[in-house]
């Protein structure tokens, strides 16, 4: 190999300076500009002595060079020999061309670096805040329910770390949140799985994180490396709650994300809260209404008072709080049988709508004997159940029916989806057929002879986006309700959709339940944000083993019309074994936002409720 020249060296040199950026082009401008002005002032001391002498000599002529270069205008003012116009507009010229290109290069340099700082690069200062790491339509359910949970709280920090502009996150916020109010939201443009942006969020100074699925192809995959990023970086590690969209890919992410991660199976809880609706009518929606903090939530308490109670003398132990479990050595009982022993380190789970409001009554009140009806539960034979559409949750749907359809129930899946034509095997109480059909045409529904059938679940179609599959999904919908009008049908209808402002467009169509599967998945992300202990409350009721909420006829429990208390509904259900939570109006169904719902009311208020009312119970199948 030849040696480098000289001219080479220096090139090479040159070249290396000038990828240092623009710190470096700055430089050498600058450079070349006080060379071109001292060239000039030194050639007219030489050449043009006069004109020197009249301007002050050295220090007038550094200056006017100055002048000339930085505002080339001033050379129509110069006014001497020949030569001396000619210093001067070349000075001009070499303004024109280098100290416009510094001032240029500064510019930009400038506005790049207020570029970084509008993007949102420097590093968090808050201490014990909330961060979100990813971006989903989630994020939205998901800051909507910790302002509210903060509402009360002073210096509520939410920090979110996404591969967004900043600005464009902050305004997606605002329209679709609005105002915080005490909490202050930070955002940061940064990647979750890259270890120097995660150091922006101060993440040994955070109270809890927050792992969003992201939208698009495998976002399981950005979930498991965002997990892996948390776990290898150095200092404390807060608790990590993270969405899973796909089931086969949870043992992965527990692998990943270690002991301080607490994963949501997104396409089981859907799938779930979806069969749940699908058997008793309103699940849903009591179930929306645990998950957001604007109604009941779900505390802990220890009452040292309660010890040596059994579960069902404590249940009307509080006024304006609901018992529904307990909690003892790190399980979970929901439920439980009523003569259970409240040991001294029990934890009581209730239902309150803020946890000041937990407080023992006076005195348990008293049921009223004369308004308890005896009856019991209706024994549910083989059904038929038709789902219309599909999509990859399907086949999670059909095992979970399979848990709880009796013996000799039929499934048919009435779809032109080509996943639909696959079976499903290890089915112990369902027989499944499958059925072409464009679920938009009303002949094709006709043909199905829905009457037959006691249950209805549309689903998505995931061939379609989020917005379109939602269109279809309605369309389905209006067919349906105008088919019951038309042909005198009954059958629960339940519906599963995505974008949560299609839920008042649907709400024409008097669907039984509709299910928002990100909106439920964004609510419990929150709920364990604030209390992760309560992934296994929730987790017991969206199993089909345990107990599970059920909206029951009121005429079961209670003489419909009498004047009664809650208590006197919580002592009915006690004997059946079951725990009362609230009840359902039936001239409310179609009041938003909680659709006659009604959960953890006062025990001694009086209230009636009619044929059409339910009673929402905590029960075994």
């Amino acid at each position: 190999m030849s040696r480098a020249t000289f001219r080479e060296r220096v090139r090479y040199w040159f070249d290396n300076t000038m990828s240092r950026g623009a710190v470096a082009l700055i430089g050498w401008l600058a450079l070349i500009s006080i060379g071109l002005i001292l060239l000039i002032t030194g050639l007219s001391l030489w050449l043009t002595p006069v004109e020197a002498a009249k301007n002050n000599g050295f220090p007038g002529m550094l200056w006017m060079s100055l002048m000339r270069t930085l505002s080339p205008g001033k050379v129509a003012s110069d006014s001497g020999s020949a030569l001396f116009i000619a210093l001067m507009f070349t000075a001009s010229l070499g303004g024109i061309f280098i100290v416009s290109a510094l001032v240029g290069v500064l510019s930009n340099g400038l506005k790049t670096k207020f570029e970084q700082l509008r993007k949102g690069r420097s590093r968090i200062l808050e201490t014990r805040h909330t961060v979100i790491l990813g971006w989903s339509d989630q994020i939205f359910t998901i800051i909507d329910e910790l302002v509210q949970a903060h509402a009360s709280q002073h210096g509520s920090v939410i920090s979110i770390l996404a591969d967004r502009d900043k600005l464009a996150m902050e305004d997606d916020i605002r329209e679709h949140v609005g105002e915080t109010g005490r909490t202050k939201l930070v955002c940061r443009t940064g990647r979750p799985t890259e270890p120097a942006d995660l150091d922006l969020m101060n993440l040994d100074a955070a109270r809890s994180v927050v792992v969003l699925s992201p939208q698009g192809d495998d976002p399981d995959a950005h979930v498991i490396k965002t997990l892996l990023a948390l776990v290898k970086r150095s200092g404390d590690h807060p608790p990590v709650v993270a969405a899973i969209a796909s089931t086969a890919n949870m043992a992965a992410a527990r692998l990943a994300g270690g002991p301080d991660v607490h994963l949501v199976d997104s396409d089981d809880t859907a799938s779930r809260l979806i069969v749940q609706s699908s058997r008793q009518s309103g699940t849903s929606v009591v179930c929306m209404d645990l998950l957001n903090f604007s109604g009941g939530e779900i505390y802990m308490r220890s009452d040292p008072e309660l010890a040596g109670m059994t579960y069902g003398e404590a249940l009307p132990a509080y006024q304006t709080a609901t018992v529904i479990g307990l909690r003892r050595e790190d399980r979970t009982l929901l439920n439980p049988s009523m003569d259970t022993v409240i040991a001294a380190d029990d934890q009581i789970i209730v239902i309150a709508q803020d946890d000041s409001m937990i407080h023992l009554a006076d005195g348990m009140p008293k049921a009223q004997e004369e308004s308890i009806v005896s009856s019991e539960p209706d024994r549910i034979g083989p059904e038929r159940t038709l789902v219309l559409n599909w999509n990859g949750r399907g086949h999670q749907i059909i095992h979970c029916l399979d848990g709880y359809a009796a013996p000799g129930s039929v499934l048919d899946i009435a779809s032109d989806h080509p996943g639909a034509s696959i079976g499903s095997e290890s089915l112990v109480n369902l027989t499944v057929n499958v059925k072409e059909c464009d679920t938009t045409d009303r002949y094709a529904l006709e043909a199905l002879g829905l009457g037959v059938y006691q249950h209805v679940i549309v689903l998505s179609d995931d061939r379609y986006s989020a917005t379109h599959a939602d269109t279809r999904t309605l369309m389905t919908l209006l067919q349906l309700r105008d088919m019951q009008t038309t042909l005198g049908e009954r059958y629960s209808i339940v519906s599963e959709m995505h974008d949560e402002n299609n839920r008042a467009l649907a709400e024409v169509t008097r669907a039984d339940d509709i299910v928002i599967s990100d909106t439920v998945i964004g609510l419990l992300l929150a709920q364990l944000t604030e209390n992760r202990h309560l992934i296994d409350v929730f987790g017991y009721l969206f199993d089909s083993r345990g107990s599970e909420i059920y909206p029951r006829p009121a005429g079961q429990y209670v003489r419909a019309g009498a004047p009664i208390s809650f208590a006197s509904v919580i002592e009915s259900a006690r004997r059946r074994g079951e725990t009362a939570i609230g009840y359902r109006l039936a001239d409310r169904v179609n009041e938003a936002p909680h659709f006659g719902v009604v959960l953890n009311p006062d025990k001694s208020q009086p209230l009636r409720l009619g044929p059409g009312d339910s009673v929402i119970v905590l029960a075994e199948r």
